[in-house]
């Protein structure tokens, strides 16, 4: 049996006759070895797209990001700065110091009572110093019946500038000063309790204190203060049956008062 030799010098495009010798077992196992290495490159290849894909689609369900921890809005800063408008309700007392002017006589009386209204005003802050002005306007009951004289209050008015400092961003401590103005009426009896004369008139004078204001919300406070009010001296002939004029009396006045307000800053 003749072997089919195999001939390493061949024309393109024969036709390669396989036999059973050593050259065809070399041809067989060359050519298993590229089938071989094509299928492995294709599996490859295939299993690198897989992964590729599969990370593409974990990708599309990925989980959504946590959603921020929750953190409290900073609080507002308290702001003195703008105009306010309020209420305010206390207690007042006044003092009136009667004088026989011929004589030099002098007799006091004093009185007690409500006093309570409304404020208006604007502040300008300053690093921790506070400017600013008000006006208060306040109704009282003082009024007061002796043998001699009998006195009332009807009502006082102030306009005041005023500085404070903030010990607290919220916490102001304050003095003012000012006009002042009141409505007062004086009734002047003899010893025998004739009404001699009366002096009713509109005091101009001055007016000082201080007090403490607390915001305890944006926008609101309240505040607690002292004033001191005076109004000078004022002196009048009076006649008695319109015979003669009997005397010439005076009355010196001034008004305290202490008072808790709320305001309203806008």
């Amino acid at each position: 049996m003749k072997s089919t030799s195999f001939s390493s010098q061949r024309p393109i495009g024969a036709r390669v006759r396989v036999g059973f010798g050593a050259e065809a077992i070399h041809y067989w196992g060359v050519h298993m070895m590229r089938r071989y290495s094509l299928a492995l490159l294709a599996a490859a290849a295939f299993v690198l797209a897989a992964s590729q894909l599969a990370s593409a689609a974990d990708l599309g369900r990925r989980a959504p990001p946590l959603a921020p921890a929750y953190v409290s809005p900073a609080r507002p800063p308290y702001l003195w700065t703008g105009c306010y408008v309020g209420g305010n309700v206390g207690g007042a007392w006044s003092n009136f110091e009667i004088t026989d002017v011929a004589t030099g006589g002098t007799v006091s009386t004093s009185n007690t009572g409500f006093a309570g209204g409304g404020q208006i005003g604007c502040d300008y802050q300053w690093n921790a110093w506070v400017f600013g002005f008000r006006n208060m306007f306040d109704g009282t009951s003082l009024s007061s019946n002796r043998a001699f004289a009998d006195t009332s209050t009807h009502w006082f008015d102030t306009l005041t500038a005023r500085g404070g400092y903030l010990i607290a961003p919220n916490f102001l401590f304050y003095v003012q000063g000012g006009a002042a103005w009141t409505n007062t009426k004086v009734t002047f009896f003899d010893v025998n309790g004739g009404q001699v004369g009366e002096l009713t008139n509109n005091r101009t004078g001055w007016t000082v204190g201080g007090g403490a204001e607390w915001m305890f919300a944006p926008h609101w406070s309240v505040f607690a203060e002292y004033n001191f009010m005076g109004f000078g001296t004022r002196s009048d002939a009076f006649a008695t049956c319109g015979v003669v004029n009997c005397a010439v009396l005076s009355a010196r006045a001034n008004l305290q008062d202490v008072v808790l307000g709320l305001n309203y800053k806008f």
